[in-house]
């Protein structure tokens, strides 16, 4: 049995996720090039690293810790290698006004920070472009 309307919904709903994936990273690109042109550079290690059921190499996410100029030990999840384990030393970048909320691991053996913002931001663009392409297409009789 077919739903009427039922593509344009699944597309409208993966515009959205795309849409707003793309908003979310587009902003963390933002915010992770200000800082490393501004920020205060210090030594962190990764202090966790936790892997999703199955154990699937895209499912793994990396917690770094600092201490903050103030003392303030900062704990912060970012994207990392897939050679990074825990106790590995990194740099990390951060803004003293909100350091748990813009650290980023900026410094050798890490892709660029940049970069990785910037793929995400262009990947999810890209997808929320082609699913609303499709979706205008079949709304205006293109089946």
């Amino acid at each position: 049995m077919e739903v009427p309307g039922a593509g344009y919904v699944v597309l409208g709903l993966l515009v959205a996720l795309f849409g707003a994936l793309a908003w979310k990273y587009a902003r963390r690109l933002l915010t992770v090039a200000r800082v490393l042109r501004r920020g205060v550079r210090t030594g962190g290690e990764c202090v966790r690293v936790e892997t999703e059921p199955y154990h699937r190499s895209d499912a793994t996410r990396h917690w770094f810790a600092f201490h903050a100029a103030d003392g303030t030990r900062v704990e912060f999840e970012d994207l990392a290698g897939w050679s990074m384990t825990e106790g590995t030393p990194v740099t990390v970048t951060y803004d003293p006004r909100d350091p748990g909320g813009t650290a980023t691991v900026a410094g050798r053996g890490s892709w660029s920070p940049v970069l990785q913002a910037l793929a995400l931001t262009a990947g999810c663009g890209l997808a929320a472009l082609g699913f609303s392409t499709v979706l205008v297409y079949q709304a205006v009789g293109g089946r």
